[in-house]
C-alpha cells in the first residue's frame, strides 16, 4: 500500500463476479458494519470484499500517511487492483461515501455502480465538544493526540468507540480534518459527472430529506459544472 510496506487488509466472501466492495465510515471497520448486509439472502452469493481503510480496523496505521480523501481513494484502488477487482459495485457509508466518490472519479475502471449510505456531500463544519468528525477536527492534531481523543471517546459512547478504538489516532484526526475541507471539484460535482448508475440512501432515523436545500445545492453544482464546461470549449465550437 505504501512505499514503507503498510498494508490495507480485508475480509473476502467468495462468490460470483462482479465483486461488491464495502466501504466503511470514519472510525468504523467494514467487517463489523457490513457482514450482515453482505450475507443477507437478497445479496448473498456475490464476491464481497469488506475492506478497511488505512488506519482503521485490521489495516495498518501508518503515522506518516496524510489521510486525505484522494490518498484514501488511490490506496484503495491499488488494493482492489491487487485483488483483481474491476467493475465493482461499491456500497459506501458516511465518510466511506466521500472516498467512494473520489475513487469512482479517479479510477473509473474499478467501479461500475455506486451506492452511498448516509453520506454528507458537503464539507462538515468543525464543532468543538461535538461527537464524530466535526468534534475531532476541532482539535489541533497535537492536542488530539495528547488527550483530546479521550474527550471524544467519552462523548461518543461505547457503540461508536467499539470500533473507533481500533483506529490510529493520526488516522482519525487527519481524516476528520479533510472532511471539513471537502474536495476540488466538490463532491456534488464529482458525483454528477460520474457516468455510472448511482444511488444515495438516507436512513429514516435521519428525518425527512431537506428537499429545498438539497435541490438548491445540486442546482448550484450543476451550474458550476456547466460554466466550467462552456469555458473549456474552444472558440467557435
Amino acid at each position: 500500500m505504501t512505499p514503507e510496506g503498510d498494508r490495507i487488509r480485508w475480509v473476502e466472501l467468495p462468490g460470483r463476479e462482479p465483486a461488491r466492495v464495502y466501504v466503511h465510515g470514519l472510525g468504523a471497520t467494514s467487517p463489523a458494519y457490513f457482514t450482515e448486509v453482505a450475507v443477507h439472502p437478497l445479496l448473498a452469493g456475490r464476491r464481497s470484499l469488506l475492506v478497511d481503510m488505512p488506519g482503521h480496523g485490521i489495516s495498518d496505521r501508518p503515522t506518516g500517511f496524510d489521510y486525505i480523501l484522494e490518498s484514501h481513494a488511490d490506496r484503495r484502488a491499488v488494493a482492489l487492483t491487487c485483488a483483481n477487482v474491476a467493475g465493482a459495485e461499491l456500497i459506501a457509508h458516511s465518510m466511506g461515501g466521500w472516498v467512494a466518490i473520489v475513487l469512482s472519479a479517479r479510477h473509473q475502471h474499478v467501479v461500475s455502480r455506486l451506492v452511498l449510505v448516509d453520506a454528507d456531500l458537503d464539507p462538515i463544519p468543525r464543532a468543538p465538544a461535538a461527537s464524530g468528525s466535526s468534534g475531532i477536527a476541532a482539535y489541533p492534531e497535537s492536542e488530539f493526540l495528547r488527550g483530546g481523543w479521550e474527550e471524544v471517546r467519552d462523548r461518543t459512547g461505547s457503540h461508536w468507540w467499539s470500533t473507533t478504538r481500533l483506529a490510529g489516532r493520526e488516522a482519525l484526526h487527519r481524516s476528520a480534518v479533510h472532511l471539513t475541507r471537502g474536495t476540488v471539484p466538490t463532491l456534488r460535482e464529482l458525483l454528477l459527472d460520474l457516468r455510472i448508475p448511482r444511488a444515495h440512501l438516507l436512513p429514516e432515523a435521519d428525518g425527512p430529506l431537506p428537499e429545498e436545500a438539497f435541490a438548491r445545492a445540486t442546482a448550484a453544482a450543476r451550474a458550476d459544472r456547466d460554466r466550467d464546461q462552456q469555458g473549456a470549449r474552444p472558440a467557435g465550437a
